[in-house]
């Protein structure tokens, strides 16, 4: 398959720039695999679309501001860094910008309580291994220093740090929101476990894998990079049991969807570990544990629109996202939700 297959056409004006002044009162599109029906809707429908039995798997990463503007002090000049990962220690992956300026050894200012050298190249393009210095509790000092990763779509300035993390954000890693959770609010939540279905936490660290471009034609010349992963014990347990049960395992999100497939094996069994996944979802994939997934509408030619045409057909989601655009739907991030069932 060809990148150009995923393309679709997008008015700009589409484009979400502000978070819904209320998570849960977003619009949500619910497509019926079984019929090709679509359905228009608000978001706290899911109340409705989940059924008791079902469990609801999502991914409890939290978003650090991982993006540091540093001054080289000799120059003047600026480079820009987003943190991807931690290696050991302080040391850390990154993506920089103007990357061909951030020589090895050279030294940006970004606060008086922190600064970044630069140590090496790394394989991606623009990637650069980097040591963070700094003085005090490393979390507070990067909470100061850094500004909340938001894609490059989103000009506008964000008010409120917490609207590009889910309300159940926990573990601190990512470089992006899983932000098909951003629709849930607490109370939402507490319905949804009222309702008799189990919420389980697992766990990815959005990375390059996820948001990086497809800037190849063969979609199967991509590469994936990989991204830490954890599942407990008492999750996969907890998923298998409802499986067993005859309950529906729903995603939220492709994050947490991607997980899911990289542990289960070929019989559907989920199985607890920690690691790093490089799992590329694309049509003609068997799923092995997701029934359902609750997503945001994605950008053309990515990878996680060949994801969820995976689950669906690339033909059905080109219509589904006509649809969405006809109906004038918002777009990516902060745009509003879908769900394929």
């Amino acid at each position: 398959m060809k990148t150009s297959d995923f393309y679709y056409e997008l008015p700009p004006e589409l484009i979400a720039q502000t978070p819904c002044p209320e998570r849960s009162a977003s619009r949500l599109l619910t497509y019926h695999r079984d019929s090709g029906t679509i359905e228009d809707g608000v978001f706290t429908d899911i109340l409705e679309k989940l059924r008791p039995g079902d469990v609801l798997v999502r991914n409890n990463t939290r978003v650090i501001p991982a993006r540091l503007i540093g001054t080289r002090p000799e120059t003047g000049g600026t480079m820009e860094f987003l943190l991807l990962r931690r290696r050991t220690g302080d040391e850390w992956e990154c993506l920089c910008r103007p990357a061909k300026r951030a020589k090895p050894g050279t030294v940006y200012h970004v606060t008086d309580e922190l600064s970044v050298t630069v140590l090496g190249d790394t394989a991606t393009e623009g990637g650069k291994t980097v040591r963070l210095n700094y003085r005090g509790i490393f979390e507070e000092v990067l909470d100061r220093a850094g500004q909340m990763p938001l894609p490059p779509y989103i000009t506008e300035r964000l008010q409120d740090r917490e609207r590009y993390q889910t309300v159940y954000a926990k573990e601190r890693g990512s470089a992006a929101a899983p932000t098909a959770g951003l629709h849930f609010t607490e109370e939402l939540l507490g319905r949804i476990r009222e309702k008799g279905v189990t919420v389980v936490d697992i766990l990815l660290h959005v990375g390059l894998g996820t948001f990086r471009p497809v800037s190849v034609e063969n979609i199967e010349d991509h590469p994936m990079h990989s991204e830490h992963y954890e599942v407990t014990e008492t999750a996969a347990e907890t998923i298998n049991r409802v499986r067993q049960s005859g309950g529906r395992i729903v995603c939220v999100g492709t994050t947490s969807a991607r997980t899911l497939e990289t542990v289960t094996d070929e019989q559907g069994v989920v199985h607890a570990g920690v690691g790093e996944t490089n799992i590329f979802i694309t049509p003609g994939y068997r799923f092995k544990a997701v029934d359902a997934l609750i997503t945001n509408f994605h950008l053309p030619e990515s990878t996680l629109l060949m994801l969820v045409s995976a689950l669906a057909s690339r033909e059905e989601m080109l219509r589904v996202y006509e649809h969405a655009v006809r109906e004038r739907y918002r777009f990516f991030s902060f745009g509003d939700a879908m769900f394929i069932e």
